[in-house]
């Protein structure tokens, strides 16, 4: 489902450049479910963002189904983003002026008729609980509600992958446990492929496969302070 080859990126830093991410090689299967964790600093939100386009890679290739995402230029990489995956970020990035339901509305795929937006919308607010509170602007709702909207609003349409950068990262810890079942029981049911980039060690022993990022990113296995974590 994603494959990744020969990935490197860098930044340049202070007039230096220094190497974030070295991957040899990642495959992730279609529907697989995967935590990643580490230190902050270490490139987790850095891969998310290669993988779903927003950034650019300096060496190698990425592949998410038969597409060649590293042969996309950026508006490429844009509309394959806003068609292929579905992306949930700590902070939630709802727009504020519009309601809950609009607010996943604008991000729905065109490929729906007008009626069945509507159905797929109530549906979906029914699903995660929030049927009473579609009409409600983000600032009427919790944080946790808040983020049952982003939920709805990056898997409505059905994307092939589903990337959450620290989707419990702000909330207190029984409402991160209520999200986080959610978000699996949500991609388990609709068969979704899930990488989630966490520090929250409850959320990440939910899954079923959880990486460090030392496993996946060549840099940081090879490159130690001199206490042997890596940098």
């Amino acid at each position: 489902m994603l494959q990744i080859r020969g990935l490197k990126k860098k930044f340049h830093v202070a007039g230096k450049d220094i190497p974030i991410l070295d991957i040899p090689e990642w495959n992730v299967k279609a529907g697989e479910k995967i935590a990643i964790t580490g230190p902050s600093g270490s490139g987790k939100s850095t891969l998310l963002h290669l993988i779903s386009g927003i950034m650019r890679l300096d060496e190698g290739e990425i592949s998410i189904g038969d597409s060649r995402l590293s042969a996309m230029n950026e508006s490429g990489r844009d509309r394959f983003r806003a068609d292929q995956i579905g992306y949930i970020l700590q902070d939630f990035h709802l727009i504020p002026s519009l309601t809950a339901k609009q607010n996943v509305e604008i991000a729905m795929n065109r490929k729906y008729s007008s009626a069945e937006r509507r159905d797929r919308v109530d549906d979906w607010f029914e699903r995660v609980g929030l049927q009473e509170r579609k009409d409600h602007k983000p600032g009427e709702l919790s944080r946790g509600q808040q983020q049952r909207v982003a939920i709805i609003r990056a898997l409505i349409s059905e994307p092939k992958l589903i990337l959450a950068d620290e989707p419990t990262g702000s909330l207190d810890w029984e409402t991160a446990d209520e999200i986080a079942e959610l978000l699996l029981e949500l991609c388990r049911s609709d068969l979704h492929t899930l990488l989630v980039v966490t520090h929250d060690l409850r959320m990440a022993e939910r899954f079923p496969e959880c990486l460090h990022i030392r496993q996946i990113n060549d840099v940081h296995r090879r490159t130690r302070e001199p206490g042997g974590l890596a940098i």
